[in-house]
């Protein structure tokens, strides 16, 4: 049964790959104009990303080597959320994991979608404030460098695109303009 989707017309789904962290869907469609084709989705599960600020004002980031784009990535702490965790229990698990670091006071900035067009995965951002420092316990696939810097320098960095990370880098502007208000 042909079901819509905004303008398009879906006339079928069929999962074409599929592994724990990803689906990859084709849709048989009715294009706006008319005209029959496919569609390709790209699901992956929702994810936070996490910017903690100590009180010096200096930012903690993740430097890690990104097989998909063959070079490391500085970033905001990140990860995927496991069943039913709420994005928030996500942010704290990820934040201790990864840099070892527990915080006291947080702020949802809000959520993004990192790309629109093809690819379903929302990540929702969060700051960390009120730190606490243990010891980092990362997963067996992550190798992890702590990056520490002051707020600035990261935007100057997202700015340049030495950050190009799409929520690490919605991140770091929306905490300069939220702290900004303060």
């Amino acid at each position: 049964m042909a079901t819509k989707n905004g303008p398009w017309t879906v006339l079928g789904s069929a999962i074409k790959y599929e592994n724990a962290w990803m689906t990859v869907r084709e849709d048989k469609v009715i294009h706006p104009h008319g005209k029959p084709g496919v569609y390709g989705v790209v699901s992956f599960p929702p994810g936070i990303s996490v910017l903690p600020i100590d009180k010096s004002g200096d930012v903690h980031l993740v430097e890690e080597f990104r097989y998909a784009i063959q070079r490391n990535s500085i970033e905001c702490c990140s990860g995927a959320m496991d069943g039913r965790e709420t994005p928030l229990d996500c942010a704290k698990r990820e934040l201790e994991e990864e840099l070892g670091i527990a915080a006291k006071d947080w702020v949802s900035l809000g959520s993004v979608v990192p790309l629109t067009g093809n690819i379903e995965t929302p990540a929702y951002l969060f700051l960390a404030r009120k730190l606490m420092f243990t010891k980092a316990h990362p997963e067996g696939s992550e190798v992890i460098t702590p990056v520490k810097m002051p707020l600035d320098k990261a935007v100057k960095m997202v700015m340049e695109s030495k950050i190009v990370h799409a929520p690490s880098c919605v991140l770091i502007m929306k905490a300069k303009t939220y702290l900004e208000k303060r």
